[in-house]
């Protein structure tokens, strides 16, 4: 029987992980609230949100990219008993967030620490976490949370702003951000459906956490414009949103190199610097705008 893949949520990295399951030799399926706006890989079939039931049930692999809201997991609220009935349901991927850390001013961070989310919507991905190991463990359904930093990719990088001078240099020395290319996201996340291990924290983050200022200066670089002026970090923080003062608040550097291990790949842009190249080199080529949205 051909393994089924069901991706709840086509959205950015919904579409990485389609691409590369396609690849791999799955039959993939994914949902999306507004169908008429989604962007659909070739290959794959694409369902409205409110008529996944049957999806569910028929499928052998689920990955969960829809993030939780008040009323919690939007799958879980929905879809459990269609879940308990997938019969030949084998593995499980939810893609959480490393915000589950919450703030360890600097320090490192593995896949053996223990969480401590203090964003109310970092509590509410722990908390859909846990619903869905609740779920799982009696049905004996390999379960894979994908603790996540933050995504870069086609159409969704620094390059543009620095192309058209809206780019920010916020300085903070020694406030790093960890972040992944969606590519390396759509492979582990398939490795990982390849090959289930019983429940697993696995991390999806480069191995080299890096401050801001020095990501807006390399693409600065491979665009030809000179990097944008330093602002300070006290100065930025006035005119900041909400959302990016809580992202602002917690710096914590998140290691991968046992996700790695238990997946048996390296990432293909371990930095910031060979995925942003990556990025400038394909849209010199014109292929840029491929992951759009």
């Amino acid at each position: 029987m051909t393994a089924s893949m069901l991706i709840l949520g086509f959205g950015y990295a919904g579409r990485a992980i389609a691409a590369e399951a396609l690849r791999a030799g799955f039959a993939v399926s994914g949902t999306a609230r507004n169908p008429a706006k989604a962007r659909v890989p070739e290959g794959a079939t694409l369902l409205p949100f409110d008529e996944a039931g049957a999806a569910i049930r028929a499928a052998t692999h689920l990955v969960i990219t829809a993030g939780p809201g008040a009323e919690g997991d939007p799958v879980l609220a929905r879809y459990r008993d269609d879940v308990t009935q997938a019969a030949g349901l084998r593995w499980v991927g939810y893609m959480s967030t490393t915000g589950v850390y919450g703030d360890r001013q600097g320090g490192w961070v593995d896949e053996t620490a223990a969480p401590a989310p203090a964003q109310e919507r970092s509590v509410r991905r722990l908390e859909a976490e846990q619903a869905w190991q609740a779920l799982l463990a009696p049905m004996g359904v390999a379960l894979d949370l994908f603790r996540t930093a933050g995504i870069y990719g086609p159409g969704r990088n620094m390059l543009e702003e620095a192309r058209q001078g809206t780019a920010r240099r916020v300085i903070k020395p020694g406030h790093t951000f960890s972040r992944i290319h969606v590519e390396d996201i759509g492979r582990a996340v398939v490795a990982a459906a390849l090959r289930p291990d019983g429940d697993r924290v696995l991390h999806l983050a480069d191995d080299e956490p890096a401050e801001g200022a020095a990501v807006a200066v390399e693409a600065a670089r491979l665009v030809g414009v000179p990097p944008p002026p330093g602002v300070p970090f006290e100065t930025a923080l006035a005119t900041m949103s909400a959302m990016g003062r809580s992202f602002w608040a917690e710096d914590r550097k998140v290691a991968s190199a046992r996700t790695q291990a238990a997946l048996g790949l390296r990432w293909r842009y371990p930095t910031y610097r060979e995925g942003l190249a990556a990025l400038h080199q394909a849209e010199q080529a014109g292929e840029g705008l491929v992951q759009q949205g």
